[in-house]
């Protein structure tokens, strides 16, 4: 069956520079199993495959996989599929905002200054990591006690432990040898700049997939760790966060928090592939 099929590079303006996720509209009918054949077929860090909504809130419903697993939320999946379903003549039901339903249950999405944002979900895990984890995770990232200002869980759904490093050099030169756990780790460092459009902040997400991988731009690490940053004030509120430069990549996320402290994560979106695709 020929389904519509679009890839879009999300947290950039300019295809090529964020991170793409495939998505497959009208899903309808296919299997887990054919799911997750064709997420480890593309080979990018998600596909994503659109449904109707079985909740009566939501505008449409989306699985989200990996090469290897489903995930219950990933953060630019959720906009690169929104961007998709929009194009594609999706009409949520209210003027002002969509809604998204996934494994971690409805998220909503809105634009603001005509870039797509989403509340990100509140972290299930945060606080002191355990000394024994730690210490093997800063052993993989290959940084001394030194250079390391905090820690702390960030986990939001994909398990991140966050690792604030004591400046954008250090972070840059990280080429870590991740073999002694699995988990993930989301490192980042101020920049040191307070000017609008200029990034506070700058970040790299590693994580073990049969050896170190390394994600361009994520949304839900961005997500946790803004939770922790303008939770303990190290941050305010809003900023831009940079992340893929030690890729080659020039992803920007816009971090904004509402009045009742909700962290909404933004990035702008452009379709780099649209067709069908026979699934």
């Amino acid at each position: 069956m020929k389904r519509a099929f679009k890839q879009v590079d999300v947290f950039t303006s300019s295809l090529g520079f964020g991170n793409p996720v495939a998505v497959v509209l009208d899903s309808d009918g296919l299997s887990d199993d054919e799911m997750a054949q064709f997420a480890s077929w593309t080979n990018l860090s998600e596909t994503t495959f659109v449904l109707p909504p079985t909740d009566p809130g939501a505008d449409y419903h989306v699985r989200i996989f990996t090469p290897n697993q489903e995930l219950p939320f990933a953060g630019h999946p959720t906009i690169g599929t929104c961007h998709a379903w929009l194009e594609a003549g999706g009409q949520p039901a209210a003027d002002d905002v969509i809604v998204q339903q996934c494994g971690a249950g409805l998220v909503t999405l809105r634009k603001v200054d005509d870039r797509l944002t989403f509340e990100t979900p509140p972290c299930n895990r945060s606080g002191i990591v355990d000394t024994t984890l730690i210490d093997s995770v800063l052993a993989d990232l290959g940084l001394s006690q030194d250079q390391v200002v905090d820690t702390s869980w960030a986990d939001n759904g994909p398990g991140w432990i966050g690792v604030l490093v004591s400046d954008v050099d250090v972070l840059r030169a990280l080429t870590p040898t991740w073999d002694r756990i699995d988990c993930k780790a989301g490192v980042a460092a101020l920049t040191g700049v307070a000017e609008p459009g200029v990034p506070a902040l700058e970040v790299r997400a590693f994580f073990n997939a049969g050896g170190t991988r390394e994600d361009p731009v994520t949304g839900s690490l961005n997500g946790s760790l803004a939770q922790w940053l303008l939770g303990d004030g190290t941050l305010k509120a809003p900023y831009i966060a940079s992340q893929g430069v030690s890729m080659g990549r020039k992803g920007r996320v816009y971090v904004s928090q509402a009045n009742d402290g909700g962290v909404w994560i933004g990035g702008d979106a452009v379709t780099g592939v649209n067709g069908m695709v026979a699934l």
